[in-house]
């Protein structure tokens, strides 16, 4: 298969969620192909303990920005806070999400408005007011540039008792297809990253005390990264051939036997 390697060295990435988890992975392997980073998160401790682990080990400069991304204001903060240290963003990892797990008329209705501002309102803010700068480094530095987008793989189907969850993440996959096709003349990399469950905070923020099969956060980097080193990055990369097997399954299916399946699952 035709490649172009993913190259972000002396530019800067930003990742939001970098505090922990697929975030703090990305920052990772971010760092170690050469990107200086911007790091965003709530847990400004976290964040502070990751940029001096990935200056020991890649002699990376990572800007740390303890922000809570739901509130209101937290996007056009941070777009301020970045033009006035002169940071221009070439790749942006939102990362960031959560979920809730539990039927929807039993569950907290903040929360779940906070799930929506976190998951959609700000991936969209964020992507909307960094996209030309995206542009520009892909423009100026071939290969250098990247949009991914964490969706997952409860973006293909409804889930009953995750359903404000599936919802927001169904939302990010197909935003960034859109996004996908509409930059694919300028050289930006773009892709919606869709694992399943992984070995991550996830399911204890979400509530849930179910065992599932998970993904490590090691299998997750290696495939984003695997697509952004392809000539053409696809639109979405599903984690895990039994995960993308599922989610070609569901197109096939009956939606009622659809939910049905997915309402089993919690």
């Amino acid at each position: 298969m035709p490649r172009a390697p993913y190259n972000p060295m002396g530019t800067t990435a930003l990742i939001t969620g970098a505090s922990s988890g697929i975030g703090a992975g990305y920052a990772h392997e971010l760092a170690q192909r050469g990107a200086d980073l911007v790091l965003v998160a709530r847990r400004q401790d976290r964040l502070e303990a990751l940029a001096v682990d990935l200056a020991e080990k890649y002699g990376t400069v990572s800007t740390v920005i303890p922000l809570d991304l739901t509130a209101g204001d937290a996007v056009p903060e941070l777009v301020a806070d970045l033009t006035n240290r002169n940071i221009a963003i070439g790749t942006l990892v939102n990362s960031a999400g959560f979920g809730t797990i539990g039927a929807f008329v039993h569950t907290d209705a903040a929360r779940q408005l906070e799930q929506l501002r976190l998951n959609v309102i700000a991936l969209t803010h964020l992507t909307h007011a960094l996209l030309p700068d995206l542009v520009d480094t892909a423009a100026r530095h071939p290969h250098a540039a990247a949009l991914v987008n964490l969706a997952s793989t409860a973006a293909f189907q409804p889930m009953p008792h995750m359903s404000v969850y599936a919802a927001s993440k169904a939302y990010v996959l197909s935003f960034t297809e859109s996004l996908w096709y509409e930059t694919r003349s300028t050289g930006l990399k773009v892709t919606a990253v869709c694992p399943g469950f992984v070995d991550t905070e996830f399911a204890s923020v979400a509530g849930s005390t179910t065992p599932y099969r998970s993904l490590t956060v090691e299998r997750v980097i290696h495939s984003t990264c695997s697509a952004l080193d392809r000539r053409v990055t696809p639109p979405q990369v599903i984690v895990g051939k039994r995960n993308a097997l599922l989610a070609r399954a569901v197109v096939l299916s009956p939606r009622r036997a659809v939910l049905s399946i997915a309402a089993r699952r919690h």
